[in-house]
C-alpha cells in the first residue's frame, strides 16, 4: 500500500495542459492519511485503455449510489466477474464497498497518478 503518491511532474503538467489529465481537490477524510482534505490530484481518464486496473491502484470512480458524486478509493481486490471492491484507507471515515459490494468497471472515471502541489 502506497504511504504516498509522487508529487506533479513537468510531464504530469503537460499533459494537464493537454486535457489529458484532469485536477481535483480532496473533500473527505476517507483516504487519511494519504491524502488530505484539500488535497489537490491529478486524473487520468485514459489509464486503462490499455491495461486493467490492479489491485492498490487509487482510483475516481463515481459512486455506485449517488451518480453525481465521485469518490476516491484504493482498489483492494479483484474478482471473476469483473467486480473491484474498493475501499478508504480510513476505515473509520471511509463509505465503500464494504458497505455498498463490489463496482463495475465502467464506474471507474480514471487512476490517479500524482498529488499536485
Amino acid at each position: 500500500m502506497a504511504k504516498t503518491l509522487p508529487k506533479t511532474t513537468y510531464k504530469e503538467l503537460l499533459f494537464l495542459l493537454l486535457r489529458r489529465r484532469k485536477r481535483l481537490k480532496v473533500v473527505g477524510e476517507s483516504m487519511l492519511p494519504l491524502l488530505q482534505p484539500g488535497d489537490e490530484i491529478l486524473l487520468d481518464p485514459d489509464a486503462y485503455r490499455k491495461c486493467l486496473p490492479q489491485i492498490g491502484d487509487i482510483i475516481v470512480i463515481m459512486h455506485p449510489l449517488q451518480s453525481d458524486l465521485t469518490i476516491v478509493k484504493r482498489i483492494t481486490a479483484i474478482n471473476n466477474h469483473d467486480g473491484y471492491f474498493v475501499t478508504g484507507d480510513n476505515a473509520r471515515a471511509s463509505t465503500d464497498s464494504r458497505h455498498w459490494g463490489t463496482i463495475k468497471f465502467s464506474n471507474i472515471l480514471g487512476k490517479v497518478t500524482s498529488q499536485f502541489s
